[in-house]
């Protein structure tokens, strides 16, 4: 029998089969192989008392994308929320998810939330910004349910990853997708004006047959070490047909002369602050390339 794992706390799995709900635990050889299942996973299951939905996971079927951190397989697409107050635009996080999920070939949707505390309007030039690189972005106040009914119409048919720091805004905007509060929102510290964490599980939520959203436990950083540093250009969109007019084979971008990218720049076809972010990005995955090897 075959069915989705749709939430996992510790080593106890939740699967959906058709219309029930089973909880299981992995098989022993599973372990011997190294391969824990997680959210998102199809996986082939035994049951074992069918009058108390227990079961134990056999088989996890061939995965389409996988994800570190949170520990997620098979989504298709990934929710990227950005407040745009409370707590303030965090561009290099941002920066980080579009190229991970351009590396794990999973389409990005950035949702810029909490629009209506941004007197300035400073989330117009953010959506410009990212708009001409060519990613689709949403604007929304989720406590107010403003612009939840087009979010809803790009969720159909995948499954979906909400991502972004704690405090931005997750959580609410799942409520007001489901109108009910089906997750705990997250409390906005008035002192420090940081997230606290409030999801304790990776859970998928389901919206119909073949639609389903992720509330995952929130988290600060963004783990995208997967990418070689001499590989980060392919993942920054406006750099992909920029690069060829570079003059050296494997240019960085950044010290180099008669660069493509840097030439780009001066004629204002990348954004300053964006190519600042991806030098950012570079020399941090550089520097991390180090210690990648280092034994403990």
């Amino acid at each position: 029998m075959q069915g989705l794992i749709i939430e996992n706390i510790s080593n106890l799995y939740k699967i959906k089969v058709q219309e029930e709900i089973y909880e299981a635990n992995a098989r022993g050889k599973l372990k011997q192989e190294e391969i824990s299942p997680v959210v998102g996973d199809n996986v082939e299951i035994e049951i074992i008392d069918e009058k108390n939905k227990k079961a134990v996971i056999e088989k996890i079927l061939q995965r389409k994308t996988y994800i570190k951190r949170p520990k997620m397989s098979n989504i298709n697409q990934i929710l990227l929320v950005v407040s745009s107050k409370n707590p303030k635009p965090d561009l290099l996080l941002l920066d980080k998810q579009l190229a991970f999920s351009e590396y794990l070939k999973i389409n990005p949707v950035i949702i810029l939330n909490k629009i209506d505390l941004d007197k300035n309007k400073e989330f117009e030039k953010i959506k410009s910004i990212y708009e001409k690189i060519g990613y689709r972005v949403i604007e929304t106040v989720a406590k107010e349910e403003k612009g939840i009914e087009k979010l809803n119409n790009i969720l159909y048919g995948n499954i979906n990853v909400f991502s972004g720091n704690s405090g931005v805004g997750k959580s609410t905007l799942i409520n007001a997708i489901f109108q009910k509060d089906v997750t705990q929102e997250g409390e906005i510290s008035t002192r420090n004006k940081k997230g606290k964490n409030t999801t304790t599980s990776t859970k998928l939520y389901q919206i119909d047959e073949n639609t389903y959203i992720a509330d995952t436990p929130g988290f600060s950083t963004f783990d995208i070490s997967e990418i070689e540093y001499r590989e980060l250009d392919k993942y920054f969109r406006e750099f992909k047909h920029i690069v060829k007019n570079c003059e050296y084979v494997g240019c960085t971008h950044i010290k180099e002369d008669n660069c493509g990218v840097k030439e780009a720049l001066q004629q204002g076809k990348i954004e300053e602050s964006r190519y600042e972010r991806f030098c950012k990005i570079y020399n941090e995955l550089k520097e991390n390339d180090k210690y990648k090897f280092c034994k403990h």
